[in-house]
């Protein structure tokens, strides 16, 4: 092979690793907010009308432990959390690598992918000032 076959290759190579990138952080977004519905789920079945001292059955990899309905509770949540925290980390970085991508393919840099939503004292100053 040729020298100019050979950076065509590599440049190939390289492109369609980072697409591989891009991809694989699409599907870890995916199957992390599937587990985030499940918890939802299973945060809203604990809101019957059961005592908070009774004891619910919670699965754990392929075995099922009795806690009692408020460690239930509080343990999902703090999954619930972590898993909020892993998806918006997720997320930026998709953005850094989906430009990446662009870049190495001669794309322009999309226009307002970085964009962020406005805090919520961001948006109540913005009210303010609409209703003087």
């Amino acid at each position: 092979m040729d020298a100019g076959s050979q950076r065509v290759l590599q440049y190939l190579t390289e492109v369609e690793e980072a697409a591989e990138d891009v991809l694989t952080t699409k599907q870890q977004i995916v199957d992390l907010d599937m587990k985030r519905n499940r918890n939802r789920e299973a945060l809203s079945a604990l809101k019957h009308d059961m005592a908070d001292t009774e004891k619910v059955k919670v699965c754990f990899g392929n075995m099922f432990l009795k806690f009692p309905k408020s460690k239930a509770r509080e343990m999902i949540q703090k999954d619930q959390e972590q898993l909020d925290k892993e998806i918006s980390d997720l997320r930026r970085s998709l953005k850094a690598k989906v430009n990446c991508l662009n870049e190495m393919q001669g794309n322009p840099e999309l226009r307002g992918y970085n964009l962020s939503p406005l805090s919520a004292e961001e948006l109540k100053a913005i009210n303010s000032l609409l209703r003087r």
